[in-house]
């Protein structure tokens, strides 16, 4: 007997840090992220860190709204 598993949506923030890696968080797992050289890399591993922050936690409920980019003096 298949077992269904329920499809789950989430959304991942994807940026790339100055030495050219990108690194991928989902905002509503605690401590999902994962980091890679290329999108091709990245992407598997973040189904693969969120599978497993699954067996650990239960997602917050969150609605994406935007990203938006403010810049301040620092």
């Amino acid at each position: 007997m298949k077992i269904k598993h329920k499809q789950q949506t989430f959304t991942v923030l994807i940026e790339q840090d100055e030495d050219g890696f990108y690194i991928a968080t989902v905002p509503s797992l605690k401590s999902c992220y994962t980091q890679a050289k290329s999108l091709e890399v990245l992407y598997p591993r973040i189904k693969e860190v969120i599978a497993l922050c699954l067996q650990e936690e239960k997602p917050l409920k969150t609605k994406f709204i935007g990203v938006q980019q403010i810049e301040i003096a620092a």
